[in-house]
Parts: C-alpha cells; sequence; structure tokens
C-alpha cells in the first residue's frame, strides 16, 4: 500500500480551501451588487417591528427595501439599540442606519443624513382618565417616560421640574405609562397612534400632537461613499410612485410633500468631535458616573442582605427530610437559576402590575423596590446553593458530637454547623457579591440610573461611546477589586489559624 505524501496533502489542502473561498464569495454575493449593512431596532412600530413569523416589518423596512431595489444594492438589516446606532456608525460596524432617526443639528455634527423620507413630530401621551394634563404647559413638575437618546428625551428636558424615565424603547415608555408609574410620555406621533388605535395600548390618549416638526433621515457616517446611492435610490422612489404606495399602506393617507435634502446637511463635525480629547470627556462623566455607583452599591449591598437571609433559609430547607419543603425549594432554585435575570426583572416590574390591574387592582412598583426584589430573588437562589454546600462540607461527627452534649437540631445549626460551615462559604459569597454588583446593570432597562445608565445618558448626547464606556468599565473595576479585598480581608479575620 502506498504511502500518503506531505506534498500530496498540501496540494490537496490548497485545492480545497479555493474552492470553498470560491464556493463562500459566491453564496455571499452571487449577482455581485453591494451589500450595505444596514442597522435597525425593530421595537418602532408601524415604522420598524418584527412580524409574527419573526421577520422584519413596517414602513421603514419597506422603503429601505425599495430604495435597495431602485438603487439597485442589497440590504443586510442588523437589529441594534437605538441608543447604539450613532455609535456604530462612526465606528463603522453598519453601513447605514434607518430607525426613524430625526435629523438634529447636534446629530448632523456627528453623522450624515439622507434627504428626509418621512414628516413626524412629537406627541404627549396620558392615561385616559388624567384630566390634569392638556398641553406641554401642564407637564410642570410631573414624571415623564422616553426613549433614551430621542429627540422626546431632550423635549423632555425643558420642563420645569420634571422628572424623566429613560427606557431603551418606546414600547417600554409607554407600558410604563399603562401600569401608572408616570403620568405622560413624550413620544413620536405617528407610534402612539398606531398603538392605540391598534388596540395594543388601553386606557391611552393623545392629548396634543406635533409639539415639533421633524423629519426622519438615514443615517451614514461621515462622508461615507454610501450616502449618495442612498440618496439617488430614495429620489427614485419618490418620483416613480413607489413612496406613496408604501405610506399608503401604512398610513391610510396622502404623503406630505418632503424637502429635497436635509436640513443640517453641512454641518461641521470638527466642533464635536475634536473639542475634547478623549481623557476630557472621561473626566467629565466621572463625577456623573460615580453618582451612578453610589446607586449601584445601594442595589448590591441591599440586594445581597435580602438575599443571603432568603439564601440561608432556602438552603437549609433544600437539607429538610419534609419532602414537600424540599421539592418546594428545589423549584424555587431551579426557576431562578435557570431563566435569564433580565426576563425576571421584566415580569416583576412591568408583568406583575400589567396582571394585577387586569383584575381590576390599582398596583405599581417603585423602581428601587422592584430592582432589589428581583437581584434578591435571583441571588437567593444562587445563595442557597452556596449554603447547602457549605453545611454538607461540614463532618457528620459535628452534629453527633453535639446532639450528644445534649444540644437540639437548632441549636447544633445555630453553634456549631453553621459558623464553621460559613467560613468556608465566605469565597464563593465573595463570587457571589461581585457577580451581583455587575449584574445590577441590568435594571438599567427599568430606567434606573444606576452606574450603567448613567454612561449610557452621557453617550446619548456626546456621542462619545468608547470613552464613556471605557470609564463605565473602569468603576465597576474599582468596585469589583474593592469588594475582593474586603472579602479576603473578612476571610482573613474568620480564619483563627491566620487571626
Amino acid at each position: 500500500m502506498g504511502g500518503f505524501s506531505f506534498g500530496r496533502w498540501l496540494r490537496w489542502c490548497v485545492v480545497v480551501g479555493i474552492g470553498c473561498l470560491l464556493l463562500a464569495g459566491c453564496a455571499v454575493n452571487p449577482s455581485g451588487g453591494k451589500t450595505l449593512r444596514v442597522a435597525t431596532e425593530p421595537a418602532f412600530p408601524p415604522f420598524e417591528f418584527q412580524g409574527k413569523g419573526g421577520e422584519l416589518q413596517g414602513f421603514s423596512i419597506d422603503l429601505m427595501n425599495a430604495i435597495a431595489t431602485a438603487a439597485k444594492f442589497k440590504v443586510n438589516f442588523q437589529s441594534l439599540p437605538f441608543d447604539g446606532m450613532i455609535p456604530a456608525l462612526q465606528a463603522k460596524t453598519v453601513d447605514a442606519a434607518i430607525s426613524s432617526i430625526t435629523i438634529t443639528e447636534e446629530r448632523a455634527k456627528t453623522i450624515s443624513f439622507s434627504r428626509p423620507y418621512f414628516k413626524a413630530g412629537l406627541a404627549i401621551a396620558i392615561r385616559a382618565d388624567n384630566q390634569n394634563i392638556t398641553g406641554f404647559d401642564s407637564l410642570k413638575n410631573q414624571k415623564i417616560a422616553v426613549q433614551i437618546g430621542t429627540t422626546g428625551a431632550e423635549k423632555a428636558k425643558s420642563v420645569p421640574g420634571v422628572q424623566i424615565r429613560s427606557f431603551d424603547s418606546a414600547p417600554l415608555a409607554l407600558q410604563e405609562l399603562v401600569n401608572g408609574n408616570v403620568d405622560a410620555v413624550i413620544n413620536d406621533a405617528p407610534v402612539t397612534l398606531y398603538a392605540i388605535n391598534t388596540g395594543n395600548l388601553k386606557g391611552i390618549k393623545v392629548v396634543q400632537q406635533l409639539l415639533t416638526e421633524e423629519f426622519y433621515g438615514i443615517a451614514t457616517a461621515k462622508n461615507s461613499p454610501y450616502l449618495a446611492l442612498i440618496n439617488d435610490g430614495l429620489d427614485k422612489v419618490l418620483k416613480n410612485g413607489t413612496y406613496s404606495q408604501i405610506y399608503q399602506k401604512w398610513f391610510q393617507a396622502k404623503p406630505p410633500s418632503l424637502p429635497a435634502q436635509s436640513p443640517f446637511e453641512n454641518q461641521s463635525s470638527t466642533d464635536v468631535a475634536r473639542r475634547f480629547t478623549s481623557i476630557n470627556v472621561i473626566l467629565q462623566a466621572i463625577p456623573t458616573l460615580l453618582q451612578g455607583a453610589l446607586v449601584t452599591l445601594q442595589l448590591t449591598i441591599l440586594s445581597v442582605v435580602f438575599g443571603l437571609i432568603g439564601g440561608s433559609l432556602i438552603g437549609i430547607i433544600r437539607l429538610s427530610h419534609i419532602a414537600p419543603l424540599r421539592w418546594l425549594a428545589r423549584g424555587y432554585v431551579d426557576f431562578f437559576r435557570g431563566t435569564p435575570l433580565l426576563v425576571q426583572i421584566f415580569m416583576i416590574y412591568f408583568g406583575l402590575p400589567a396582571i394585577l390591574q387586569e383584575l381590576g387592582l390599582t398596583f405599581s412598583f417603585d423602581r428601587l423596590v422592584a430592582g432589589v426584589i428581583a437581584l434578591s430573588l435571583n441571588s437567593a437562589a444562587y445563595i442557597a446553593e452556596v449554603v447547602r454546600a457549605g453545611i454538607q462540607s461540614i463532618e457528620v461527627g459535628q452534629s453527633e458530637a453535639a446532639q450528644s452534649l445534649g444540644l437540639s437540631s437548632v441549636q447544633t445549626m445555630s453553634y456549631v454547623i453553621f459558623p464553621q460551615a460559613f467560613r468556608r462559604m465566605i469565597p464563593p459569597l465573595g463570587n457571589e457579591f461581585i457577580s451581583l454588583l455587575k449584574d445590577t446593570s441590568l435594571v438599567s432597562v427599568i430606567g434606573f440610573e444606576e452606574l450603567l445608565r448613567k454612561g449610557q445618558l452621557i453617550v446619548a448626547d456626546s456621542y462619545r461611546a468608547f470613552e464613556i464606556y471605557a470609564g463605565v468599565a473602569v468603576v465597576y473595576l474599582c468596585l469589583t477589586l474593592l469588594s475582593s479585598q474586603a472579602f479576603s480581608r473578612l476571610e482573613a479575620w474568620m480564619n483563627p489559624v491566620k487571626r
């Protein structure tokens, strides 16, 4: 039998590799047309949303596909959060973004816009039984929910004495209004009206439309080679009647006339992008980030205390001789360890009030209370397993010796087993504390302004994503290092040999 030589094997590998590259090239772009990566946030009906089958739908999606057909390029839609689109365009990880992005002077200094493709404006939404808010002037000293990074968020800042709650998407802001946690929502009028007219939001009304006159544009990076291509396609669909058909499909109305170019087309980026060095941007953000760090520590400490109490009880119950109690504790641990913490936060803060209100009960959650409850319940599941393992690590002879001295089961656990087990629990409890400290960032989704949310709000104003998030990471790192040192000292202090 002849051997298989190395040279032959190498030639075979080269041939196969070239073949795979050719196949991949054909699969990626069989027609040779350009493919643009277009960012969108599919949580803004009727402009961008996911259909029942998970496919992207909406006015903006149909329009972008029509523009691509007219200008002879292909579209690869990528889902991104709204406040992350401008940083993504700056980093050129996407080629364009179509997500009902209002053309503003500040944004035009950072990115470039196509000619306007939609005329819109802001509206105030309130609960149907609210008779106190009749317009923008009556929003003074009220609680207002907004989507982070939007013109609605900027408009809300001009209200005297306002308490603003920022959310990652418009549906969450509107759900906050439905649950009665805020007095009003400032949001794009077409989106709010669509939600009301389709019956998805009940008990909500719009008191004033078009607080501002705005235009949406397709966003690209500064000096993008794709802007002219997008404008060319948009010009064609506006002229050949395709735009009118798409507008009629989604809004059952005749489209208004649109400007031929962006109102801030000639804005320079130098006065924003180069005004400050990266170090100065971080230094200016540090005071605000430290305020958020204090809130993060507050959340962490409260959640760990309640989680430790609950986890200790559940961990002891897990060792109970009573089977139903043991199964119940096991089910609790499996549920909270087996489902994402983010889902648990949504269920507690948004889900519970909505269900109770459907049952005719008036109920709403304070954000701090909801955050602490969610984090504590989740933490208790992990701490329960740490406690169970710690108790089981103590030799059986310790219990037998205690009982031979006449100690009851409770006294044995309190004075003999648990103190020894607790020393062994300190390292994993330290890990749980550090994990929980980082997990507090998830509470930002309910508008709680802890460390991460403070950073997101700064990015929404400054568009300096890398510097701000680097500052957020440094603050988190300092907090985790200090926590690690504190638990190391506690472990040494409780070790009788080292002490």
